[in-house]
């Protein structure tokens, strides 16, 4: 690089001692090679410090082999999942324009209203029975007024006999107008047929109370009953 520089420089003394009477193109021209002999030269020299600065800044490594890649594990086999159930989008809902009702307003008449009346006084106490001044007497003997045509058949066959007691109750006429049995024969039919003919034969003179005035009375008898000889 010296050397380049003194011999442009001994060009340059040259020049100028040889044509000095050159004329201005001649000085432009020299004035060129000056710069790019100057340029070429700062050129060089800065590319070789950067040649050298990088030669120093190089450093060596160790390249490690990159490890080999993982094995791959087969992919699990495939599971025989149903399918997805589909949706099934439900049916569009139509709206229809309903009428509303008329309303019908009807006049309800009030509950009546309920009075209740009064409880009725107690009913007076019953007057005491007439007393009795005189009682009832048959007219003739009761029991001549059964005959052995008055034996009923049923009992005949069943050899049916025994007593009934019987109360009657006697009337204002003197009739009987009630019959009640007080003591069974042991035969349904003997006790009705007691109390028929009685009701129907029998004939009493009526009881009197205190101002002679006939009154009911009741009357008790016994009626005995004996199959008729053959």
């Amino acid at each position: 690089m010296g050397s380049t520089i003194e011999e442009i420089c001994g060009l340059m003394s040259y020049a100028n001692r040889k044509q000095m009477s050159s004329n201005r193109t001649a000085a432009i021209i020299i004035v060129a090679l000056i710069h790019i002999a100057l340029g070429y030269a700062l050129v060089t020299g800065l590319a070789y410090n950067v040649l050298k600065k990088a030669t120093e800044d190089l450093k060596t490594f160790d390249v490690e082999e990159e490890p080999p890649p993982p094995e791959e594990k087969p992919p699990p086999p495939e599971e025989n999942t149903p399918p997805p159930p589909q949706i099934v989008a439900p049916p569009p809902i139509v709206r229809t324009n309903t009428v509303a009702p008329p309303i019908v307003s009807v006049n309800i008449a009030p509950p009546p209203v309920i009075t209740t009346a009064p409880p009725a006084p107690p009913a007076p106490p019953a007057p005491p029975p007439p007393r009795v001044s005189q009682a009832a007497r048959a007219k003739g003997n009761l029991p001549s007024l059964f005959s052995t045509d008055d034996y009923p058949q049923s009992a005949i066959r069943n050899e049916e006999q025994g007593t009934t007691a019987v109360r009657m109750t006697i009337g204002t006429d003197g009739r009987v107008t009630d019959c009640q049995i007080t003591g069974s024969s042991g035969s349904g039919a003997l006790d009705t047929a007691t109390c028929n003919i009685l009701k129907r034969r029998a004939r009493f003179t009526p009881a009197k109370d205190q101002a002679g005035n006939p009154i009911t009375d009741s009357f008790s008898q016994r009626i005995r009953w004996e199959l008729p000889a053959d």
